[in-house]
């Protein structure tokens, strides 16, 4: 089997807390090894994975959430946040046809997209991946993830799986030097007889080995220097 994206790691103080608010916001079953918490994903829904880390700092993460409108209404799933224990940021006013900015109870960032958008529809309740990071980034991972484009646009890009579900995105711009580039990060997955031809061919479209996890997961840098991981994809039985 090729590469496959297993989740995206969101890395901090409580892993145990922002899982349990995802697991009940997504109806996921948390699963846990040695990396961590995962909320494994679907053909069409990508995976989420919470380990241990350092602390959200005042700077936006460079990664966040969209939650669109599958099984739940805007206003429901605000509702649902709030009981799970998120919170609005800002004033908390949603002006009619906004999105609504919120945090999980550890402080990182999600939106919760207004009824009336048509951009994610089809994607099912976690709706879109929006990273910080410049147009090479999201071509970069447009050709690892053998993902299409589904938007490239005055440096945004946006790619989607063939079976359709979650989107990926990035905004166009450089990444902040200020953001912990490992502290949110892409986790992939390939069968263990793959993996040099795997990294080699990650390298000739630009990314850069960096060693090895404590886990045994291999590290590397896209062409952003943003750190993500391949792990070893466990076979049945296994």
């Amino acid at each position: 089997m090729p590469l496959e994206l297993e989740s995206v790691m969101f890395r901090g103080t409580d892993p145990a807390r922002a899982a349990t608010f995802w697991a009940k916001m997504l109806q996921r079953t948390p699963q846990e090894d040695a990396d961590g918490i995962l909320l494994a994903g679907t053909p069409t829904q990508v995976g989420l994975r919470f380990g241990p880390g350092g602390a959200h700092s005042p700077v936006k993460n460079r990664v966040h959430l969209h939650l669109s409108r599958a099984e739940r209404t805007q206003r429901e799933t605000i509702e649902a946040a709030e009981k799970a224990g998120g919170r609005r940021l800002g004033s908390g006013n949603i002006p009619p046809g906004s999105y609504a900015v919120m945090s999980d109870p550890t402080g990182d960032e999600f939106c919760a997209i207004q009824d009336e958008n048509r951009y994610l529809d089809g994607c099912g309740p976690l709706g879109e991946v929006t990273c910080e990071g410049t147009r090479a980034s999201g071509r970069f991972w447009s050709e690892a993830l053998g993902w299409p484009l589904v938007w490239d646009q005055d440096e945004e890009t946006a790619i989607q799986s063939p079976a359709g579900g979650t989107k990926l995105a990035w905004s166009g711009d450089e990444v902040d030097p200020a953001r912990d580039p490992s502290r949110q990060l892409f986790v992939l997955s390939v069968d263990p007889s793959e993996l040099a031809e795997e990294l080699e061919r990650l390298a000739s479209l630009g990314a850069t080995r960096i060693g090895d996890s404590p886990t045994g997961a291999t590290l590397l840098r896209d062409p952003d220097g943003v750190e993500f991981r391949i792990r070893a994809r466990r076979r049945s039985g296994q």
